[in-house]
């Protein structure tokens, strides 16, 4: 999936000479965690958080009176705590793509920029959405887990032993051990009403099946 298809396009924009209450206010009245702030020609300039603003309140509260403190947050701007080096992407960036960068930079939103043009932004929140949605966490399921090797056809295989018994898949994630390197952790979900009887047939054709947490996987490795 990729970002043009979940983002924002509802967009709340500002100036960058809007007070620090009226950003206050305008973010409160939105329900948004974001301020997307714009020139007088419409180019992207800065973005201000949600936790910006909070935080720029409160730094001076305990040295101020009300009436002192709210005397200064009238004079404060935008432009004096956005965050002006902004990091885009396109509509065509991918979702897990646009999930690292904000990882690796540690921001919570990205705008999005289609021709120079500022046409969406993206949260972690959305991003958090399709994940959920991919691995089927929003429907009725069983999950369980098997360990397997990192060998080509795994998927096939696993894929047969439940084709065989009329069991759909809903949703295969994988990902590596890091603990034991070559190994690699399969969380399926099926229907609520076939988990006894996927897990059943995985362990009969040879898997461990993992269905809660457990300290030590050792004697639940392939092969053991």
């Amino acid at each position: 999936m990729h970002v043009g298809r979940i983002m924002r396009k509802d967009l709340v924009t500002i100036p960058p000479d809007t007070s620090l209450i009226k950003a206050r206010d305008i973010i409160k009245e939105k329900l948004i965690e974001h301020l997307l702030v714009v020139d007088k020609d419409g180019k992207l300039v800065g973005i201000v958080s949600d936790r910006d603003v909070k935080q720029t309140w409160a730094s001076p509260a305990t040295t101020l009176s009300a009436h002192e403190l709210n005397y200064l947050l009238k004079q404060l701007t935008v432009d004096t705590i956005m965050v002006k080096k902004i990091i885009s992407v396109t509509p065509g960036t991918t979702i897990e793509r646009a999930g690292r960068i904000m990882q690796d930079n540690r921001i919570s939103a990205l705008p999005v920029m289609e021709h120079g043009k500022l046409v969406g932004i993206i949260t972690t929140t959305d991003v958090m959405g399709v994940l959920l949605e991919a691995i089927g966490v929003n429907g009725e399921s069983a999950r369980f887990v098997v360990l397997v090797e990192d060998r080509i056809g795994m998927i096939a295989e696993v894929s047969r032993i439940l084709k065989e018994e009329q069991i759909n898949i809903r949703s295969l994630v994988t990902w590596p051990e890091k603990a034991y390197p070559g190994v690699y952790h399969f969380v399926l979900r099926v229907g609520a009403a076939n988990g006894a009887k996927a897990i059943a047939a995985l362990t009969g054709a040879g898997f461990k099946v993992l269905t809660e947490y457990v300290d030590d996987l050792s004697p639940y490795l392939p092969g053991q």
